[in-house]
């Protein structure tokens, strides 16, 4: 099994947590983690995720480590209460913002990503959070392993547990009812692995959109009261899913495979392969000018313009975890450090 980009850097048990219900944010002192180091170079670790709020490019990654920059050349660390590996970064405006990861960890900027504090922090999990996004400033989704999920509705003070069972297989809904039933213990048990890893997130309006592993993609067309599970059409995972400005949804992941569909057609089985001339895992998507950007393994990049598409090699061939296309600049997160390239296209 993968998770999303990170599981390259570091394996991750599969244990399932008994945690149930609100979390409670003030930690006991056995849980109270330590707060990640200062270093005097942060720019030049492992980062994960990237994103710019409207003033700033912040950046998170490994050991915890939180970078904000104005310009995408000088960063500057962040105050990261944690030393888990952090995995994905949501901003709903230039203030407000979330991070997750390793550790079932969530974590909560008001000042644009310089202070962090903690909402969630489950060592006893030992599952990592792979995505977090804000639907509004008050609703918020934060998937990961084995199908984690928790919801927000008051801006994460408060997170709950979810279980999606409407994506189960049907054989393993039979035998879950018939579990629940008879052994509530083991029912508990079973559930923390029956499910993919969820990877990532995407919304627009009432549909949102989950891609994982084992070719997931499921889509809830209610604000994620319910859900439905895509006839597979690829077998390995899926990394990324991004909404375009065309009315296109597009997922990639595994082995340099992305497909593209309309976003009016996303239950009618209607996905059509984009040919790719390499096979390096796709990481991230993301749209400039009307074009897709992929940034994969390897330090490639793929650039979709309509049928064309454009492959760059980044001379340093590592692997590019996450980008921002904006102000003429390409931000690139990489498993070596940031990079700020120019954005020709």
């Amino acid at each position: 099994m993968m998770y999303k980009l990170k599981a390259s850097v570091a394996l991750l048990c599969a244990s399932f947590a008994s945690h149930a219900g609100d979390y409670d944010t003030r930690l006991p002192d056995t849980l109270t983690p330590e707060a990640a180091l200062q270093v005097a170079h942060p720019e030049k670790t492992l980062f994960t995720d990237l994103v710019f709020n409207g003033t700033s490019y912040v950046a998170v990654g490994k050991h915890g480590t939180i970078v904000i920059s104005k310009d995408g050349e000088n960063w500057a660390q962040g105050n990261s209460p944690v030393q888990s590996l952090l995995t994905a970064v949501y901003f709903t405006d230039a203030q407000q913002g979330w991070a997750c990861g390793h550790d079932a960890t969530i974590l909560h900027t008001q000042d644009g990503g310089n202070n962090w504090t903690i909402q969630q922090y489950l060592p006893e999990v030992d599952k990592p959070c792979l995505d977090i996004a804000f639907t509004d400033e008050k609703h918020g989704i934060a998937i990961g392993a084995y199908g984690m999920l928790y919801e927000t509705t008051d801006a994460g003070e408060h997170w709950h547990k979810r279980f999606l069972d409407d994506l189960l297989l049907e054989d393993d809904k039979v035998y879950l009812a018939d579990l629940k039933e008879s052994d509530p213990a083991t029912y508990k048990d079973e559930t923390a692995f029956m499910l993919p890893h969820f990877n990532r997130f995407a919304a627009k309006g009432d549909t949102w959109i989950i891609v994982g592993e084992m070719g997931l993609v499921a889509v809830s067309q209610n604000k994620g009261e319910t859900w439905t599970r895509l006839n597979e059409f690829y077998n390995g995972s899926f990394f990324d899913v991004a909404i375009n400005n065309k009315n296109e949804v597009i997922v990639a992941g595994l082995r340099g495979n992305a497909f593209v569909t309309t976003f009016d057609a996303l239950l009618n089985d209607s996905w059509q392969r984009i040919e790719l001339n390499k096979t390096s895992t796709i990481n991230s998507i993301v749209e400039s000018e009307g074009k897709e950007i992929l940034v994969a393994n390897s330090g490639l990049i793929f650039i979709r313009n309509g049928e064309q598409i454009e492959t760059i090699s980044m001379k340093s061939g590592k692997s590019i975890l996450s980008a921002v296309a904006t102000n003429g600049k390409l931000i690139l997160a990489t498993e070596s450090g940031l990079k700020s390239v120019e954005n020709k296209n």
